[in-house]
Protein backbone atom coordinates (compact mmCIF):
# COMPACT_ATOMS: atom_id res chain seq x y z
CA UNK A 1 0.00 0.00 0.00
CA UNK A 2 1.26 3.25 -0.85
CA UNK A 3 2.16 6.44 1.37
CA UNK A 4 -0.97 8.23 0.37
CA UNK A 5 -3.31 5.46 1.47
CA UNK A 6 -1.69 4.91 4.28
CA UNK A 7 -2.31 7.88 5.76
CA UNK A 8 -5.64 8.08 4.67
CA UNK A 9 -6.34 5.02 6.49
CA UNK A 10 -5.01 6.47 9.39
CA UNK A 11 -7.03 9.62 9.15
CA UNK A 12 -10.08 6.94 8.71
CA UNK A 13 -9.62 5.70 12.53
CA UNK A 14 -8.93 8.79 13.59
CA UNK A 15 -12.17 9.85 12.90
CA UNK A 16 -13.82 6.46 13.61
CA UNK A 17 -12.85 7.22 17.32
CA UNK A 18 -14.01 10.57 17.46
CA UNK A 19 -17.08 9.32 15.91
CA UNK A 20 -17.61 6.19 18.50
CA UNK A 21 -17.83 8.75 21.33
CA UNK A 22 -21.22 10.85 19.95
CA UNK A 23 -23.24 8.38 21.22
CA UNK A 24 -22.31 8.02 24.39
CA UNK A 25 -21.21 11.47 24.73
CA UNK A 26 -25.16 12.22 24.21
CA UNK A 27 -26.86 9.73 26.36
CA UNK A 28 -23.91 11.27 28.96
CA UNK A 29 -25.50 14.76 28.55
CA UNK A 30 -28.88 13.29 29.15
CA UNK A 31 -28.15 11.51 32.43
CA UNK A 32 -26.16 15.02 33.71
CA UNK A 33 -29.48 17.06 32.53
CA UNK A 34 -31.35 14.29 34.27
CA UNK A 35 -29.38 14.24 37.84
CA UNK A 36 -28.90 18.21 37.70
CA UNK A 37 -32.87 18.16 38.01
CA UNK A 38 -32.59 15.45 40.69
CA UNK A 39 -35.25 13.38 38.58
CA UNK A 40 -33.06 10.61 39.56
CA UNK A 41 -34.32 10.74 42.89
CA UNK A 42 -38.29 10.56 42.14
CA UNK A 43 -37.26 7.73 39.23
CA UNK A 44 -38.77 4.07 40.12
CA UNK A 45 -36.19 1.21 40.15
CA UNK A 46 -36.53 -0.17 37.12
CA UNK A 47 -36.01 2.90 34.88
CA UNK A 48 -32.88 3.61 37.44
CA UNK A 49 -31.42 0.44 36.09
CA UNK A 50 -32.82 0.57 32.79
CA UNK A 51 -30.79 3.87 32.51
CA UNK A 52 -27.80 2.10 34.16
CA UNK A 53 -27.77 -0.64 31.69
CA UNK A 54 -28.40 1.50 28.11
CA UNK A 55 -25.17 3.69 29.54
CA UNK A 56 -23.58 0.64 30.31
CA UNK A 57 -24.10 -0.77 26.89
CA UNK A 58 -23.68 2.42 24.74
CA UNK A 59 -19.98 3.07 26.60
CA UNK A 60 -19.02 -0.40 26.19
CA UNK A 61 -19.62 -0.30 22.57
CA UNK A 62 -17.99 2.75 22.04
CA UNK A 63 -14.92 1.44 23.87
CA UNK A 64 -14.92 -2.02 21.75
CA UNK A 65 -15.28 0.39 18.27
CA UNK A 66 -12.14 2.80 19.67
CA UNK A 67 -10.40 0.20 20.82
CA UNK A 68 -10.55 -1.76 17.74
CA UNK A 69 -9.88 1.14 15.59
CA UNK A 70 -6.71 1.67 17.51
CA UNK A 71 -5.55 -1.54 16.95
CA UNK A 72 -5.85 -1.29 13.50
CA UNK A 73 -4.15 1.97 13.33
CA UNK A 74 -1.38 -0.07 15.37
CA UNK A 75 -1.07 -1.84 12.14
CA UNK A 76 -1.11 1.01 9.91
CA UNK A 77 2.25 2.20 11.89
CA UNK A 78 3.61 -1.11 11.31
CA UNK A 79 3.85 -0.45 8.08
CA UNK A 80 4.12 3.23 7.82
CA UNK A 81 7.57 2.55 9.44
CA UNK A 82 8.20 0.17 5.87
CA UNK A 83 8.11 2.74 3.71
CA UNK A 84 11.42 3.32 1.65
CA UNK A 85 11.04 7.47 1.81
CA UNK A 86 8.28 8.56 3.74
CA UNK A 87 7.16 12.27 4.01
CA UNK A 88 8.05 14.49 7.24
CA UNK A 89 4.05 13.67 8.22
CA UNK A 90 4.43 9.64 7.92
CA UNK A 91 7.30 9.95 9.52
CA UNK A 92 5.74 12.13 12.76
CA UNK A 93 2.49 9.61 12.27
CA UNK A 94 4.80 6.42 12.31
CA UNK A 95 6.39 7.68 15.72
CA UNK A 96 3.22 7.39 16.88
CA UNK A 97 2.75 4.07 18.39
CA UNK A 98 3.27 5.03 22.34
CA UNK A 99 0.67 7.66 21.93
CA UNK A 100 -1.92 5.09 20.41
CA UNK A 101 -1.46 2.41 23.34
CA UNK A 102 -1.85 5.86 25.93
CA UNK A 103 -5.27 6.36 24.08
CA UNK A 104 -6.27 2.71 24.35
CA UNK A 105 -5.51 2.77 28.17
CA UNK A 106 -7.40 6.15 28.65
CA UNK A 107 -10.30 5.20 26.66
CA UNK A 108 -10.84 2.01 29.25
CA UNK A 109 -10.12 4.11 32.26
CA UNK A 110 -12.28 7.06 31.49
CA UNK A 111 -15.04 5.00 30.17
CA UNK A 112 -14.94 3.18 33.32
CA UNK A 113 -14.84 6.16 35.52
CA UNK A 114 -17.53 7.66 33.82
CA UNK A 115 -19.51 4.77 33.88
CA UNK A 116 -19.09 4.89 38.16
CA UNK A 117 -19.80 8.80 38.11
CA UNK A 118 -23.09 7.99 35.83
CA UNK A 119 -23.91 4.72 38.37
CA UNK A 120 -23.50 7.49 41.45
CA UNK A 121 -25.76 10.05 39.60
CA UNK A 122 -28.63 7.77 38.46
CA UNK A 123 -28.92 5.20 41.78
CA UNK A 124 -28.02 8.15 44.23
Amino acid sequence: MDEKKLLSLWNEKRSQIIAAQVGPTLLLIAVFVLASFDKFSMASDSAKYLTLGVAAVTGILAIISQYAAIREAEALIVDLQKLDKPSALSKKVAQSGNLLKLTAFAIVAMGIATFALAAWAILG
